[in-house]
């Protein structure tokens, strides 16, 4: 997407063939969108470059500890097989690359001392700034975090090479080393940015993103409910995560995408150029169904090959032990299923913003609204509100609403309700209610959060004996400036702020 130092990359190629390096963190399972680099890799090696891949384990200790030291080897390890398979599956040979560690050589007196040096003439301002991308940010960020660009900037001169290649997300590093590594009397590098490809939620895919991703792992029947809860609103190509994987990985791969149809619906149709796809796409000739089960398939093809290798006992053993699942965490640790405060918290709830497609009054029920609402996913959901009393037919339709999508699907009188829609309520007599307005802007099935849980995994269905939402709920309420909240904690979405317009002081039901 992006070359900074083209005159350098094109001198060098008329004397040799370019060094390039390609690094990613050990830090949480690899998914999908890693076949962008991969296959940048293959172009790279098939163009005549040695290419040396690092396994940053170090950078994943920095980065908020996202990979504990006594976890650090056994992650390791698993990114090493990931990644080889990742390349295997694509016809990648791997005996034309050159795989190292960062704690091979970023222990070491020599490496130590220019991190000293690099910590000397760099501002705590442009340490933060370049990291503000790819180190997780928290309110009271830790030093290591403010290490990591300076560790990444020196890898380049340690590893020898001309160029470094990464996501777009990571810029602000590879300026700042352009910045300082001359200071120290190194080399600028050369460095190459690949796209970054937006997550099935519609954001960046996160390896702390549950549904944002597809795992390489990740069963076929995982595959397809995730795929099928993915946002892809009919016509919409923005911040589409299923046609940017398209776009960025298959075709690259296959130089064609075949979207699998009915006969009744036209039959396959075989697309040899992206635009040609995106465009039936806006104009609504490929339908989103129809593009997902295709994705699948082809995605799957990829997937088998890597989930074969890992279904040996030692590989099996190492996944399970690199990635412990919460369960087993001792009681009072983060992730222990016995411990109420990381228990009970936001990030279980699935709240998504959704699009009132229809609304009409319940056959039954003269209090109640049954609503057809877009949430980013295949079909709308049937949902049945209590607000004909307080909000009138035609100032839902069409509206944005924030919906809880993962309570248990409920009768009320006879109607399936498959979601609720969130509402600021007044406190006193007589009672007013609005429904919660999503910022402008947002796209049906965009994830909605709250501040400080973004990362956490939504309960695939909340239990009603547990009652999650109804404990969460208690600490639901409207600030003074009319912002959605729990605990004084702001819910989100990528564009802001989750509101109501009058509600102040009011409770959220």
């Amino acid at each position: 997407q992006e070359v900074l130092g083209e005159d350098k990359l094109m001198a060098i190629l008329k004397e040799r063939e370019l060094k390039i390096y390609w690094g990613t963190a050990t830090t949480g399972k690899p998914h999908v969108a890693y076949f962008v680099p991969m296959s940048k890799i293959a172009d790279f090696l098939k163009a005549g470059c040695e290419v040396t891949i690092l396994f940053a384990d170090l950078h994943a200790y920095l980065d908020n500890m996202k990979a504990p030291w006594e976890l650090l080897e056994l992650r390791t390890r698993y990114y090493e097989h990931v990644i080889k398979a990742m390349l295997e599956s694509i016809g990648v040979p791997l005996e034309k690359l050159k795989f190292v560690r960062g704690t091979d050589y970023q222990l070491s007196k020599e490496y130590t001392l220019d991190v000293y040096r690099l910590s000397s003439v760099v501002t705590q301002h442009d340490a933060k700034k370049a990291g503000a991308e790819v180190v997780k940010q928290v309110e009271h960020p830790l030093l290591s975090g403010l290490l990591y660009p300076g560790l990444q900037a020196l890898d380049e001169e340690y590893l020898k090479v001309d160029a470094q290649f990464g996501g777009v997300d990571q810029r602000k590093i590879f300026t700042f080393a352009e910045k300082y590594l001359p200071s120290l009397g190194y080399a600028k590098r050369v460095h190459l940015m690949n796209p970054m490809v937006p997550g099935l939620t519609g954001s960046k895919m996160s390896s702390s993103e549950e549904d944002s991703k597809i795992d390489l792992l990740d069963r076929k029947e995982d595959v397809k409910k995730k795929l099928k809860k993915a946002f892809c609103e009919p016509g919409n190509v923005e911040n589409n995560g299923v046609l940017s994987f398209i776009k960025h990985v298959l075709f690259p791969l296959k130089s064609e995408f075949v979207v699998l149809r009915e006969e009744k619906w036209g039959g396959n149709k075989t697309y040899t150029a992206y635009e040609a796809l995106e465009k039936d796409f806006a104009e609504q000739v490929v339908h989103p169904g129809d593009l997902k089960n295709s994705v699948e398939v082809a995605l799957n093809k990829l997937l088998d090959p890597i989930r074969e290798k890992f279904n040996c006992p030692e590989l099996k053993k190492l996944s399970s032990a690199a990635y412990p699942t919460p369960s087993k965490a001792k009681p009072g640790e983060k992730g222990a299923k016995n411990s109420e405060p990381e228990d009970v918290v936001p990030s279980r709830l699935d709240i998504r913003v959704g699009k009132v497609i229809s609304v009409e009054k319940h056959p039954d029920a003269d209090s109640l609204y049954v609503e057809k609402i877009d949430v980013g996913e295949a079909e709308p959901r049937t949902v049945v509100s209590g607000l004909v009393h307080f909000v009138p037919k035609e100032q839902l339709q069409d509206r944005l609403v924030v919906l809880l999508c993962n309570l248990k699907p409920q009768k009320m009188r006879g109607v399936e309700s498959q979601g609720m829609v969130l509402c600021a309520s007044s406190v006193g007599e007589p009672r007013q209610v609005e429904p919660l307005d999503p910022p402008a802007g947002c796209c049906a099935g965009e994830r909605v959060f709250v501040e400080g849980y973004e990362g956490g995994e939504p309960d695939e269905e909340l239990k009603p004996k547990k009652k999650v939402f109804e404990k969460l709920q208690a600490d639901f309420h409207i600030s003074e400036d009319c912002v959605a909240q729990w605990k004084q904690r702001n819910f989100l979405t990528k564009l802001g702020t989750v509101s109501c317009k009058s509600l102040k002081g009011g409770s959220i039901s």
